[in-house]
């Protein structure tokens, strides 16, 4: 497993849900890649 970093959201933004992920288990990734969509309020 690997950690995913996230960028700074906002300075209101304090959390976000995972809205969707755009990979599978086990698809091969490489850098750059958009690998989740967040949701915030």
């Amino acid at each position: 497993m690997s950690d995913i970093t996230v960028p700074q959201l906002g300075e209101s933004v304090s959390e976000a849900t995972v809205g969707s992920w755009n990979f599978a288990e086990g698809d091969a990734v490489k850098k750059d890649d958009i690998l989740v969509e967040l949701e915030t309020d």
